[in-house]
C-alpha cells in the first residue's frame, strides 16, 4: 500500500500515535538485531579458522554493533536512555528475530557464514525500502550501514565459495541451512500485523516483510543452488495472504518477543557487568552518532 501521502516526518515531534509506535518498532528490531549479532559474533574471536578471518569476524563484530547504536540513539530521541534500552529492559521486551540469538555450533564455521549470509542479505533488502523512510533521521542513517553491508555479504559469499568445494563441506553446509532456515524465516515475521501495516502505509517502510522475504528467498536460493546447495521451497496456506505456513516456522520467533531458552543465558552474560558493578547509567566514552 502506498504511504500516506507521501508525507516527510523530519523529527519525532513530527509523529503522530501511530507514526510513533511504527518508528519505534521498526527502530527496536533493526537495533536489537544488530546488537545480539554483535555480541554472538565475539564468540569466534581466536577461534576462527585463519588469523584474517578472525580479523574480519572482529570488524563485522563492530560493525554490527555500530549500527545498533545508530539505531538506538534514534530510540533515545523518543524520551529512552541507554539503560532503558539494554541494561535495564526486560529480555522479554527485546524485539529480534531468533536468528541472531541461537548459540554457534561449537566450532561450526559454517554455522556463522550461513548465518551471516541468511541475515546480512535480509538487512540488505530492508535497508533499501527504508532508504526513502518518510522518517527522515531513520533515511539519513541508511547509507553508512548499507555500505558496511555490502561487505558483510561479500564475505559471506566468498567463504561459502570457498568452502563449498567438496562432497563433504557441501553437505556440511547443507544441513547448515537446513537448521538455520526456518529461524531466517523468522526475520520477517512482523510481530503486530497492525504495527506492520501502519510501517507500510504511514511510508517508514517501503516494502512489507511479506515483500522482502519472498526477494530474500529469490535470492539466496539463486546464489546457494550455484555452489550446489539447496533451499527450502516457501509453504503458503491455502488461504494465503502474508505469511508462510507455519510449519515453515520455527517454535519462537523473536519478533513477538517470545524467545529461545538460549536468549536467558545470553542476555544474562551481556548485562553481568553492568548489575555486578551495580550501575544505574551507562558512560559514553564515544561521539553521538548524531554528531559524528
Amino acid at each position: 500500500m502506498a504511504a500516506a501521502d507521501e508525507q516527510s516526518l523530519d523529527s519525532m515531534e513530527t509523529l503522530s500515535e501511530r507514526q510513533r509506535e511504527a518508528v519505534q518498532t521498526e527502530l527496536f528490531q533493526l537495533a536489537d538485531d544488530e546488537l545480539v549479532l554483535a555480541d554472538r559474533y565475539t564468540e569466534w574471536q581466536v577461534r576462527a579458522p585463519t588469523i584474517e578471518s578472525d580479523l574480519a569476524i572482529a570488524n563485522i563484530a563492530q560493525d554490527e554493533l555500530g549500527h545498533a547504536r545508530l539505531w538506538y540513539d534514534l530510540l533515545e530521541d523518543f524520551g529512552y536512555s541507554e539503560s532503558d534500552l539494554i541494561w535495564e529492559r526486560d529480555g522479554s521486551d527485546f524485539k529480534h528475530a531468533t536468528l541472531v540469538e541461537l548459540p554457534f555450533g561449537d566450532g561450526d564455521w559454517a554455522d556463522c557464514i550461513v548465518r551471516g549470509y541468511f541475515y546480512d542479505t535480509a538487512e540488505h533488502l530492508r535497508l533499501n525500502a527504508l532508504a526513502d523512510s518518510s522518517f527522515e533521521p531513520l533515511a539519513n542513517r541508511v547509507g553508512k550501514v548499507l555500505d558496511e553491508e555490502d561487505y558483510h555479504i561479500e564475505h559471506a559469499r566468498s567463504w561459502l565459495q570457498r568452502v563449498a568445494t567438496s562432497d563433504e563441506s557441501r553437505e556440511r553446509i547443507q544441513d547448515t541451512v537446513d537448521r538455520l532456515f526456518p529461524y531466517a524465516l523468522a526475520l520477517f515475521e512482523p510481530g503486530d500485523e497492525a504495527v506492520e501495516a501502519a510501517v507500510v502505509e504511514e511510508g517508514i517502510r517501503s516494502e512489507p516483510l511479506a515483500e522482502l522475504r519472498e526477494e530474500w528467498h529469490d535470492q539466496v536460493s539463486e546464489f546457494l543452488e550455484s555452489i550446489g546447495v539447496g533451499v527450502s521451497q516457501l509453504d503458503f496456506p491455502e488461504q494465503y495472504d502474508t505469511h508462510v505456513s507455519p510449519d515453515n516456522l520455527p517454535d519462537h520467533l523473536g519478533r513477538d518477543g517470545d524467545h529461545t531458552e538460549h536468549w536467558d543465558v545470553l542476555f544474562a552474560e551481556m548485562t553481568n557487568a553492568y548489575r555486578e558493578l551495580d550501575r544505574t547509567s551507562t558512560a559514553h566514552f564515544m561521539q553521538d552518532p548524531a554528531d559524528e
